[in-house]
């Protein structure tokens, strides 16, 4: 499985709570697209999310964003790690 990092803006003022109940939404139905969402960070003063998942595509892990509510073409594939 590939790794990917991925972009949310429009995030300010969330706080710690509301990025767990979005991560949580994602978690609920990751596997449906074989995605695996293993992390979120949050800077609520940049209103930015950024995701770090593994899964088959940047597809699928656009399609689990969508359904979970805050969708983001911002996705990337981490293809080199140091």
């Amino acid at each position: 499985m590939a790794k990917y990092m991925d972009v949310h803006d429009g995030f300010f003022g969330v706080t710690a709570e509301q990025l767990r109940e979005a991560h949580d939404r994602d978690l609920a139905i990751e596997k449906d697209e074989e995605v695996h969402f293993e992390r979120a960070w949050l800077d609520p003063e940049a209103g930015k999310v950024f995701c770090l998942a593994t899964g088959p595509s940047k597809e699928a892990v656009m399609r689990i964003h969508e359904r979970a509510g805050h969708p983001t073409p911002q996705v990337y594939e981490l293809t080199v790690e140091v």
